[in-house]
């Protein structure tokens, strides 16, 4: 009997997976922070025998050569992947034993990334579940554009190749048990819905129901900006990562908070964008830990600057830690836990700004404000509020000169990215609302909507 264990990555939108019998396993595509993929093991008392990767992954950093040390297994990454590292080189149709009556066979998947490999689970014969990684996801494929931009077109044609092979040579029941998609920017879409086989993708996704000129122009045309921080996370990968060091950083005391502020150095506060409105450090920005924190901090910080964290706990802290490894950034420079009374100096007096709903906003006069829309392009195709200004929240750290003079109210589509906004531009000086509202509530509260 086999089992297959999720194990979710909610904060970067990904999963990896262990996948085994009675004694053994097999962990695919794991995470830098290998200890959700131990304890797993160690919950089913089985050995990890074999770490595989589909590809070379460009949206985060992979555990998968540390966990392979660490328990001494057979790290499996795909032969036609240029990597710095010992590995055992997986080529189509290689087949490697996990357990009694368990096999896992190597299928060229090429698209996502020239070298992407599935991995088809058999039990005593019988494909089961397919780790396909970038490759088919949930009523999508992964984005064909992060490797090389002019090879675009046609790594997405051999994607719509890839997704047919797969679905031709597997059994309808089979698990498809895909890598992205859960929110993650490595999707060309989003999942629709939290699981499915081989025979609900052959009815519902476009790459096995439409023609393949018909699923490139789509595809292509549905491409959103690809986060900064990728351009990193394939050279990490290939070099192969180093060992994390999750130990507590240095503590920051008040002077040290400001004196790194001064220096031109991101304070991040990771507290709720409530709590941080009410009250926050000066300067400091607000990324909140229970939001997509390593996507969008990671995103939008120049990369390699030095960055205080400030958490309201130990756990907190930690729980940031271990999502920021997951991107590349390793060590903060420092941190404190508390609150802004542990942060500010003595006669330091908090700063804040307003909240507010989108009901609150229909009851201003719109000539007397600014209103900047944070969201993406795609999102805003969908409806916008006449007369605003349109600043992805990526971009706006680099066009805060580009917001216009007077308050601004700042929106997204449910308050984080708003949250996020509002803390840059009352860190530049601005009088800024920020809008913590789901703009479906736009339209409700008498606000006027457009579309193109």
């Amino acid at each position: 009997m086999f089992f297959v264990e999720v194990i979710d990555l909610e904060g970067l939108g990904n999963r990896s997976y262990l996948a085994g019998g009675e004694s053994a396993a097999v962990a695919v595509d794991p995470p830098r922070d290998v200890g959700q993929v131990l304890a797993a093991a160690a919950r089913r008392g089985v050995r990890i025998t074999h770490v595989v990767e589909t590809h070379i992954h460009n949206d985060y950093v992979t555990g998968g050569l540390e966990l392979a040390r660490i328990v001494g297994a057979d790290y499996l990454v795909p032969a036609g992947a240029h990597v710095s590292f010992s590995r055992t080189p997986v080529r189509d149709g290689d087949t490697v034993d996990i357990d009694t009556g368990l096999t896992l066979t190597a299928v060229a998947t090429p698209g996502h990334t020239p070298h992407h490999t599935a991995y088809v689970l058999g039990e005593s014969g019988r494909p089961v579940a397919a780790f396909t990684g970038g490759s088919l996801l949930i009523g999508t494929v992964g984005r064909p554009d992060l490797v090389e931009p002019r090879l675009t077109e046609q790594v997405a044609r051999a994607q719509h190749a890839s997704a047919h092979r797969l679905a031709d040579a597997l059994p309808d029941d089979t698990a498809v048990l895909p890598t992205h998609g859960f929110g993650s920017f490595c999707s060309s879409a989003q999942a629709d819905g939290d699981a499915t086989t081989i025979g609900k993708e052959k009815a519902a996704n476009a790459a096995l129901t439409v023609d393949v000129d018909t699923f490139v122009a789509e595809l292509l045309a549905g491409l959103e900006d690809v986060p900064a921080y990728y351009a990193h996370m394939g050279p990490a990968n290939a070099a192969g990562p180093d060992p994390v060091d999750l130990t507590p950083p240095a503590v920051a005391d008040p002077d040290e908070i400001a004196a790194r502020l001064a220096a031109g150095e991101w304070v991040v506060d990771l507290r709720s964008r409530i709590a941080f409105a009410d009250g926050h450090v000066a300067g400091s920005f607000n990324f909140e830990a229970d939001g997509k924190l390593a996507t969008y901090l990671a995103w939008m910080i120049p990369w390699g600057k030095p960055v205080t964290l400030l958490a309201e706990t130990a756990e907190q802290l930690a729980a940031a830690q271990r999502e920021l490894v997951r991107v590349g950034i390793d060590r903060p420079a420092a941190a404190s836990t508390g609150g802004p009374a542990a942060w500010l100096r003595d006669g330091d007096t908090p700063a804040s700004f307003a909240r507010a709903t989108f009901a609150d906003l229909a009851a201003r006069n719109l000539d007397d404000i600014v209103v900047v829309d944070v969201r993406r392009a795609s999102e805003r195709d969908g409806g916008r509020i006449a007369g605003s200004v349109h600043i992805p929240i990526h971009e706006l750290h680099r066009r805060l000169g580009d917001v216009p003079d007077g308050t601004v109210w700042v929106h997204c589509a449910g308050g984080m990215r708003a949250g996020i906004a509002a803390s840059l531009l009352d860190a530049s000086g601005r009088h800024v609302v920020a809008v913590d509202d789901g703009f479906d509530a736009a339209a409700d509260a008498g606000l006027t909507v457009v579309t193109d």
